[in-house]
């Protein structure tokens, strides 16, 4: 079921709650529903008298009839895979009404997958730190953060509202201290779709680890280094062969 489903839940044991035996009004819950594709939804088709006729919620979808009582019935609908209007209809006192329920359906985080540009760096060496969150939709209310262990490295909230599945990449460059080596990163997803009748979604990577070294001398360091090795092993030539001479005069 989505992650969305606990509201449908809540309306079937709010419903059985408040409704049995009572000429009270149920809870209807949302007329805008966000369902994650695929999934399934529990609807509450209440009528607005107590004693309707010919309650009935019009769908193409499989449905099954979950529970009911004289003013509500209770459905559970199968496999919404895009956007759906459903019809709860009845007869009030002769006259037919139609409640309507608009549903967007979504792509949520699934997986999160975090990249590190080098597993092994230098002190001080520039690299870079990719997040992908594949195939969400919409990402208005997407949020995608960075951690070094606990401390946020970098965070990106989206925007755009369209209805088809993308790739949703964040990228960060950094420069490797020597401490990196002691946590571990990750990436964590954050879908928040609670202002359009949805619910909040979390996903995390998996953790990577990055191994710090020393750094490793330029070549530039190594030519001076081998320059002065060779003079001193020049002048040391030059001083013995001296006193050699020296030597040979004085005897």
């Amino acid at each position: 079921m989505s992650p969305f489903g606990g509201w449908g839940m809540l309306e079937a044991f709010l419903a059985m709650l408040c409704c049995r035996g009572s000429d009270e009004k149920v809870f209807e819950g949302p007329e805008h529903l966000m369902v994650g594709s695929g999934e399934v939804q529990v609807i509450n088709c209440t009528a607005s008298c107590t004693d309707p006729k010919k309650l009935v919620l019009e769908t193409h979808l499989n449905k099954t009839l979950l529970d009911s009582q004289a003013q509500w019935k209770l459905f559970r609908v199968y496999n919404i895979s895009k956007d759906e209007q459903l019809l709860c209809s009845f007869t009030c006192a002769g006259k037919q009404e139609t409640k309507v329920f608009n549903i967007t359906v979504f792509y949520p985080p699934k997986q999160v997958l975090l990249t590190l540009s080098h597993t092994s760096v230098a002190i001080g060496t520039l690299f870079t730190i990719e997040c992908m969150v594949p195939a969400v939709a919409p990402l208005e209310g997407l949020s995608v953060t960075l951690l070094r262990g606990t401390e946020i490295l970098y965070n990106q909230t989206f925007v755009g509202t369209a209805r088809f599945p993308q790739d949703a990449v964040v990228t960060h460059n950094t420069t490797a201290h020597r401490e990196d080596s002691l946590h571990n990163f990750s990436c964590e997803a954050q879908m928040d779709l609670r202002s359009r009748g949805g619910g909040l979604v979390h996903r995390v990577s998996d953790p990577q680890r990055l191994e710090v070294k020393e750094p490793e001398p330029s070549n530039q360091m190594v030519i001076m280094a081998t320059v002065i090795v060779l003079l001193l092993l020049f002048v040391t030539f030059v001083l013995l062969y001296w006193y050699k001479q020296r030597r040979r005069s004085n005897t």
